[in-house]
Order: C-alpha cells, then structure tokens, then sequence
C-alpha cells in the first residue's frame, strides 16, 4: 500500500510539474538536434507521406515562401460574425495568394451569402444540407483546396495580420509537415477561470518545448497549418483534428511545429462554463485518441511516443490517481506519523479548493490553483463519460 500512494503521487507530481520540468532540463542540455525521416513500413499512409517529406529533402528547397495558401474554415450558422472573420482572414500581410474554402455544415441562416459578399472571387464554398460535423468538413474542405498550404481557422477568433506569413514561412524547412500557431485567450477574473489560464500557460510552454526538442504533441485547433499535400481524410466523428492530423504527420516522420508569435486572438474568457464545454470535448477527444491509436504508443512507431504519453495520457489518469493517492493514504494513516502529514496536507489541498469554486472572487493564487486543478479533474471525468456516450450512440461528430 505504500508504494502505491508513493507511486500514485508520484505520477502526478511527473504529469502536471516533472514533465515540463523535464523538458526545461533537456532544453538546457542537450544541443538542437535534426530529426531524420522515418516511418512505419506497415502503415501505407506514412510510407506515402514519409516519402514525400523525404523527396523535398533531397530537393534542398521546400519552396513555400511565395505559396498558394488555403484557408479552410468549417462553419455552422455564423451569419453574424462570418463576414467580419473573412476580412480578417484577407487582411493578412505577405501572403502571395490566398484562397478561403468556407464549408458550410448544414446552415440554415444567411452564413453563405454574407462570406460571398465579403470575400467575393476568394471565397471557395463548399455546402452541405444537413450537418456532418467537423471532421467531415475539414475532409471536404482540403479536398477542395487548392493550395500547397492548407490553413485552419475557426469562425470566432481572429488572426494577427502576421500570422498567415509567420505558419507559411515555417515550412521553407522541408522537414515540417505541420505548423501550430498560438492562441491568446483571455483570463476571467473567476477563481476557477484564473486557475486554468495558468494551466493554458503552463501547456504553451509545454507545447513550444516539445516543438524545440523534436516535435509538439497536437496544434491549436483556432490556427494551424499543413502541407496540403500530406493530408489524409480522417474518420467523420473524430472530435480532435487539431491532434489527428498532426500526429499523423509526425508518426510518418515529419515534424510538427510551434509558433509563439504567430498569433489568433480568442474573445471568449477562460472562464468556467466556456471552459466545460471546450475541455471536455477536447479530453473526451484524448479518450477517443487513446482507443483508436494504439500503436502510436509503439517506440518503434512513433519517436514521439514518450510526449504523447507525459503530454496528453497521464493527464487522463488523474482523477484516478487522486482517489488512489487520498484512499491508499487513508489506510497508511496508523503505520507511520508521516502519512498524517500527507493526509493533513492532501485535505488542506481540497479544502483551499473548495473555497476557491465558492468563492470564485477570490484573488488569492494558492485559492485559483487548487481549484482550478480540481475543476479540470473533474472535467477529465465528464470527458470521460462524454467519450463513452459518442462511442455507445456512435456520434457522427455533428455539432451541439
């Protein structure tokens, strides 16, 4: 029982402070490295795109400064802001050419008409009749694109008028299949919400250290960039795109970057009831993740299968660690002195955080961390079931 709790404790000391303290050390240690091309023999998909990273190797020039650039844009009933995202989206600086492939997934409002009016000759519609979800339009829109770089945006938050030039840019490095961009998210003044813009700090950080060392694990889904050219259709229900797509890549030997200054601004708050709904879709997306790819968990598959794990993984063991971590202390209680310390010190934990989603006006940071962790533990829960709902009902990926 006591190697458990040491062990329970343990791995999540590793999963929310070793792991970026880990990379911190390897930046500090280790030289930057190449990555050579390398890829799964058994998987076609990655003998076809590993042979194509390889053939712009050997040319010694990918050529993508002056590139043609698509943006793909997956849209549900946004006739009140598209129109304003598209002229954001044209305003971009040092783009040689850009088209916008607009997929309208099933409108049933005006969203069409007013990205016509807005971006005119540009604009590249795709619609459907019913909704299919967002995978499904992402397929159809890069089937539909036209050029060598395929960008991905979203309808609500808006682009720096550099951040097109700075994802293109990247892939003049031949070796980069994909290019995450960063979103800058306002932090609510909430207890809960301020506790989680830390997490969203710390996983920047986590994201443009992995990108340093090799590769970061997943893009941000509001901006981000591939080789068209690369791209694979993805199931229809997949809830992470900006984590299939890119880990795709990377499994098949390119490398997946990230770019701090390349910026997408989002006028939604970190706060918490639009942070339910987006983390549980995007932790019930890891679920779904962990089920369907196994073999990325495969060192001589992935080179990135020890990221992946530290990264998205032991976050979805969590809740468990905790209940494991606080029972296994409980029983250990009367063997020595020091597990009522770890005791006292794990109640205290949850009672700072129980104050802090009470009382989320609290400014005091001991108060908005405790419960911020706790909010997105309880989140990977719902993640959770969410996951085994779409699985059990076989969700299409439709919109909510």
């Amino acid at each position: 029982m006591t190697l458990i709790f040491w062990l329970s404790l343990t791995a999540l000391a590793f999963t929310y402070v070793g792991y970026p303290l880990w990379l911190f050390v390897i930046l500090k240690l280790l030289p930057k490295r190449s990555v050579a091309v390398q890829h799964d023999d058994t998987d076609g998909d990655a003998d076809r795109i590993g042979d194509h990273i390889g053939e712009l190797a050997e040319d010694g020039n990918a050529g993508n400064s002056a590139a043609k650039v698509s943006v793909v844009l997956v849209a549900r009933d946004e006739e009140q802001r598209i129109g304003d995202r598209l002229t954001n989206l044209l305003a971009s600086k040092d783009v040689a050419e850009m088209e916008i492939v607009l997929v309208c997934d099933g409108c049933s409002d005006a969203t069409a008409q007013r990205a016509q009016a807005a971006a005119g000759a540009k604009l590249h519609l795709v619609e459907f009749h019913e909704s299919r979800g967002k995978a499904h339009g992402i397929n159809a829109g890069v089937a539909a694109a036209t050029g060598e770089i395929v960008v991905f945006a979203d309808a609500r938050q808006r682009f720096d008028d550099s951040a097109v030039a700075k994802l293109v840019a990247a892939f003049d490095d031949c070796r980069v299949a994909a290019v995450s961009g960063s979103l800058e998210i306002e932090a609510s003044q909430a207890g809960t919400g301020a506790g989680v813009d830390l997490y969203w700090k710390l996983e920047k950080f986590i994201r443009q250290s992995e990108a340093r060392i090799d590769s970061c694990i997943g893009c941000t889904g509001a901006i981000y960039a591939i080789r068209r050219k690369l791209f694979e259709p993805m199931p229809d229900d997949t809830i992470l795109d900006d984590v299939v797509v890119p880990m795709r890549l990377a499994v098949a030997g390119g490398q997946v970057k990230f770019l701090a200054d390349a910026l997408a601004y989002d006028p939604q708050k970190l706060a918490p009831d639009t942070e339910r709904r987006r983390k549980t879709r995007t932790l019930a997306g890891n679920f779904q993740m962990l089920v369907r790819y196994p073999g990325w968990l495969l060192p001589w598959r992935n080179r990135l299968w020890w990221q992946l794990i530290a990264h998205k993984y032991l976050r979805l063991a969590g809740p468990v660690l905790l209940v494991v971590c606080l029972v296994s202390n409980l029983m250990l209680i009367s063997w020595h002195p020091l597990f009522i310390l770890t005791m006292v010190g794990q109640l205290a934990f949850y009672l700072f955080a129980v104050i802090g989603l009470l009382v989320p006006s609290s400014g005091w940071r001991l108060l908005t961390v405790t419960s911020g962790f706790v909010f997105l533990q309880w989140l990977c829960v719902r993640g959770f079931f969410e996951w085994l709902r779409r699985s059990m009902s076989r969700a299409d990926g439709t919109w909510k």
